[in-house]
């Protein structure tokens, strides 16, 4: 079997900021991923639940490819909170296997060029075809620009950087 260096690439630098994701939470106590550190509604509870569903969104779209999918608004109200039956080690390991899931499914992707139907929604009424290269980097994306977040609101509880606690 060939490796495809690309795909590799990919799921690698998922995995990298995942890993940059969960140092960020690192230590930290279940009541402080709940609280809220600024005005923002924002938490880091809410903003794991949150990439986790992004990225379980995201690769379902990869999957299912339906040209008629509509995005279910319903949810979100609850997307980014944490459950109260939820616990940041709960929802890690939940990540940990969907982050087997899309490198597997990254790995079987016929082809990183082709053309997926994305749903509509109310911000986005055109449905749009982006390729399976363009919804991978879009769920990296998503998971980096709220790893920013998380970073910020972990700063503000104890000033723990994500930067510092890497080297610890």
């Amino acid at each position: 079997m060939t490796v495809d260096h690309e795909r590799e690439q990919l799921i690698s630098i998922l995995a990298s900021q995942r890993d940059i994701f969960r140092i960020t939470l690192r230590g930290i106590e279940e009541d402080d991923a709940r609280e809220r550190s600024t005005v923002s509604e924002l938490t880091l509870g809410g903003l794991l639940h949150h990439v986790i569903n992004v990225e379980r969104h995201w690769t379902t779209v990869l999957v299912e490819r339906d040209p008629n999918s509509e995005f279910d608004v319903s949810g979100m109200d609850s997307e980014y909170k944490m459950g109260s039956d939820e616990t940041v080690e709960g929802l890690f390991a939940e990540w940990d296997v969907l982050a087997e899931q899309t490198a597997k499914l990254i790995r079987e992707l016929p082809d990183l060029e082709d053309s997926i139907p994305t749903p509509t929604a109310p911000w986005a009424p055109e449905r749009e075809w982006l390729t399976a290269r363009y919804i991978i980097l879009h769920i990296l994306r998503e998971i980096a620009h709220h790893s920013g977040h998380a970073d910020i609101i972990r700063e503000s509880f104890d000033g723990a950087s994500t930067t510092h606690q890497r080297a610890v």
